[in-house]
């Protein structure tokens, strides 16, 4: 049985990708590419989660943030949120960051 979850409530993962990734074209790239990865994130992200995808164009900003009605979390606070779904923040990052080189490829046509 699961549970509806408010989308307000929901752990927000902002995760935000430089241009560079996507070659020495990417800053013409990098918002198509975002939309791109935002369809595919959402169909396989848990019902607790929801993603947004940005270009990362301060590079000030980390590439990963987490939030909850619109307040953003610190690294223990997300990860006892997480821990609420029996979910895994580092386990979390590390499918992210897979499923993100593999759209990248995806998208490049590699």
């Amino acid at each position: 049985m699961s549970v509806e979850i408010p989308e307000e409530k929901k752990l927000t993962v902002i995760c935000r990708v430089e241009a560079g990734c996507l070659g020495p074209e990417g800053d013409k790239l990098v918002a198509r590419f975002c939309g791109f990865a935002l369809d595919n994130f959402e169909r396989t992200l848990p019902a607790h989660i929801a993603i947004k995808v940005l270009p990362r164009m301060d590079k000030m900003l980390p590439e990963l943030d987490y939030q909850v009605m619109g307040r953003t979390l610190s690294r223990e606070q997300s990860t006892k949120y997480l821990q609420l779904f029996d979910d895994d923040a580092d386990q979390l990052e590390e499918r992210l960051n897979a499923q993100l080189i593999e759209l990248i490829n995806q998208y490049l046509g590699r």
